[in-house]
């Protein structure tokens, strides 16, 4: 039979078993092939020790093969790693009689070192498996010892250093970004704000987050200056979905200025307006806002909009101010012209909303935060395990077309403030 596997935690080179022959293999790399294949790699591990103990004394009753300096020495019980499993093994020792000291085998101190396991083992708690839990779980292999508690949360904290450190520092400069959406997640007292990026090709990478009490225009502004100071590119034009938040909207104008146009998301405007009304009436003029809200093109939009307005103002002159408040800013597809074709991806905030969501099934577990860093260290984990399967959003196809847009408004902008300067 055949066999291929990829060495390697994120390595493009396969090998092929059938065309290789194990022990010519280098030493490492024979090390990593065995720890990689469970439960193959248990039955190979006595093989692999056996033929190294052969090398140094030969084979058994037969003295040609090694020097006369090397004596096996009796049997020892000891352990070796495969992936996260420590596996009990026993192998022959081997005596240097001139030195009157015990060989150490290569073989055997390479495979008592977890390889690739932390990013595995964080994974795992990741997606609900607990520090105390994990010993009796991880007997994947018959005989296996399961690690302690401990060791699971000392191994958990190094790989999860590493995803905040990967976040934080992750250069920013070759992506083309063309839209961008910003909101915050509660952590028990504290608040966690994501920023996600979307590409002109429509794919969805994390930029980073901050934490912080509150969504304040100071926090939000440094936050998003930071990621300018990595590599973030807004001059080409920024689409910026949010959710009515005056501290981000404020963060946005500071630090992207007339590069960035924003986009309310309808569905907070929508609930904010029902809100203010009895529940007699909420559902009532929750469909005619969403009625609303789905006219194809800005003029019908608009004009919609206003006539639910003119109703609010004889029920509850409150739900009409609530409407009024930024209505322009939840109209911006439809002013440029794009709701039919990008309405589904960013006339709301679903996507992030989406992507937090995913987060706190892999967080909200935890009972107790002890400090920041472990929140930060957590919430860079799940970020960096959900990035790889977000999907593109929604007439991507598209987005050439509003990056021009985008520029033919900043160009306007642009006009205007030579005129007045003028």
């Amino acid at each position: 039979m055949k066999t291929v596997i990829r060495l390697g935690e994120k390595s493009n080179t396969k090998l092929d078993l059938s065309k290789h022959d194990l022990a010519k293999m280098p030493l490492d790399s024979r090390a990593e092939v065995i720890q990689a294949l469970i439960p193959l790699g248990l039955m190979m591990v006595e093989e692999e020790l056996q033929r190294e103990v052969t090398a140094w004394v030969g084979e058994r009753y037969r003295h040609a093969g090694g020097s006369r300096s090397y004596y096996r020495w009796g049997k020892q019980g000891g352990s070796v790693y495969l992936l996260d499993q420590k596996v009990p093994v026993k192998y022959t020792r081997v005596r240097d009689v001139r030195k009157n000291q015990e060989v150490p085998l290569s073989i055997y101190q390479r495979l008592q070192e977890p390889r690739h396991a932390d990013t595995g083992l964080m994974l795992k708690l990741l997606r609900g498996l607990s520090c105390r839990s994990y010993e009796a779980c991880a007997e994947t292999v018959p005989g296996v010892f399961g690690l302690s508690g401990s060791t699971v949360s000392r191994r958990f904290i190094k790989a999860s250093v590493k995803a905040l450190t990967q976040l934080g520092e992750r250069d920013l400069s070759g992506y083309d970004f063309v839209a961008l959406f910003m909101d915050g997640k509660c952590f028990a007292e504290d608040g966690i704000i994501i920023a996600l990026g979307i590409t002109m090709k429509g794919e969805k990478v994390i930029l980073g987050f901050v934490q912080a009490g509150t969504e304040n225009e100071r926090v939000c502004g440094e936050f998003l200056e930071r990621l300018v100071a990595r590599g973030l590119c807004y001059e080409k034009g920024l689409l910026c979905v949010i959710d009515g938040s005056k501290g981000i909207r404020a963060a946005i104008r500071r630090a992207f200025g007339h590069y960035a146009m924003v986009q309310r998301c309808q569905w907070h405007k929508r609930e904010n307006v029902v809100s203010y009304l009895p529940k007699s009436q909420q559902a009532t003029v929750r469909k005619k806002l969403q009625r609303a809200y789905a006219e194809p093109t800005y003029e019908a939009a608009k004009g919609a909009l206003c006539k639910i307005g003119q109703e609010l103002r004889m029920m509850n002159r409150s739900a009409e101010a609530s409407l009024e408040e930024g209505l322009e800013e939840t109209l911006t597809l439809h002013r440029l012209g794009l709701f039919a074709a990008l309405g589904t991806s960013f006339k709301t905030t679903n996507c992030i909303e989406s992507l937090m969501a995913q987060v706190g099934q892999r967080t909200d577990k935890v009972d107790y935060w002890k400090h920041s860093d472990q929140k930060q260290r957590w919430v860079a984990a799940a970020l960096l395990d959900i990035e790889p399967r977000l999907r593109k959003v929604k007439g991507y196809r598209s987005l050439p077309l509003l990056r021009s847009l985008l520029q033919a408004e900043i160009r306007k902008v642009e006009t205007q403030n030579q005129k007045k300067v003028a």
